[in-house]
């Protein structure tokens, strides 16, 4: 396939965002042909990029050598991260589960149940440096049948959970988001960013980033407040670099946020933005997952997330 190249992608809000992006770069599309293109994540190992193609119930798979379906059927997966051992974690809308897949393939269930309730439809996760897992529980999957199975909420609450590492029980860290959405820790890992996407059913729904602190010992969140408000559209998906910068999607394209939640600028896209993540052999190619296409464009910054 082709890659398409994309100039004049750059829009400068800040001056500091020239350090940002290499002045020699554009916007490339890898792969298109897509119904949503969402979770994508990186594997330093291989050099490969997966993602899900949500309504399509399949993941897909990027090299430079081009692009092939990596799992199909998905249970209409969303969200992907790896673990400490650079196993893939993932949430899946259909089975209202989140999973593990070992080395040799098979798949072990992480959590699917809280106090003896199925989940919603599990969105986005993250792993922490001791292993825990973050997740967010909207009810995107079972509100149709686009996105995984119609279904009531079990639960009638729209939670953010974490994952013991040890006894791999499920606690409520934050039970006030209206669509808890995209995730991501800062790079010492003392703040959670977590979005909350209510506009998307709602003209006058939530369409910000909120960060938490987190205790000491790694276990709860407190001192909720808005990072950013995100215009247009929500954020869906977002991950920080090195420096706790915040990269997210938009309707606009990604927009990037200093770590004091002032907006430093935009690469417009143009396809609304579901997630990003960052990757290559230096963590310095974003790579942005966006309706029916995948973008990649390389960046003056390091990815904070783990290869």
């Amino acid at each position: 396939m082709a890659v398409e190249r994309i100039t004049d992608c750059i829009d400068i809000v800040d001056e500091r965002f020239r350090y940002f992006i290499p002045p020699n770069t554009w916007l490339e599309r890898l792969a298109t042909g897509f119904l949503w293109s969402e979770g994508p994540v990186w594997f330093a190992d291989t050099g490969v990029l997966v993602w899900s193609d949500i309504p399509n119930n399949r993941m897909m798979r990027w090299t430079e050598e081009g692009v092939s379906e990596f799992r199909r059927p998905s249970n209409f997966t969303n969200g992907n991260t790896r673990d400490r051992e650079g196993r893939l974690v993932s949430c899946e809308h259909g089975s209202r589960r989140v999973t593990r897949t070992e080395p040799d393939g098979t798949i072990t269930v992480l959590a699917e149940k809280f106090d003896g309730k199925r989940l919603n439809s599990p969105n986005d996760v993250v792993v922490k440096s001791d292993g825990s897992i973050w997740f967010t529980d909207p009810p995107y999957g079972i509100l149709s049948d686009y996105e995984g199975h119609r279904a009531d909420s079990e639960i009638g609450a729209c939670n953010v959970y974490r994952i013991d590492p040890a006894d791999g029980g499920l606690t409520v860290v934050a039970g006030d988001f209206d669509k808890p959405n995209g995730l991501c820790f800062s790079p010492d890992e003392k703040r959670l960013y977590i979005s909350d996407t209510g506009r998307s059913h709602d003209a006058g729904g939530a369409h910000h980033i909120r960060v938490f602190d987190v205790a000491a010992d790694g276990r709860s969140l407190s001192n909720a407040r808005v990072f950013a408000e995100i215009e247009p559209g929500v954020s869906d998906g977002f991950r920080a670099d090195t420096d706790g910068n915040i990269w997210t999607s938009a309707g606009d394209g990604v927009q990037v946020f200093d770590p004091d939640g002032h907006m430093v600028g935009r690469i417009l896209v143009p396809e609304t933005v579901a997630n990003v993540t960052f990757g290559g052999a230096r963590r310095n190619r974003l790579f942005i997952t966006a309706t029916t296409s995948v973008y990649a464009i390389y960046v003056g910054k390091t990815g904070a997330q783990r290869p």
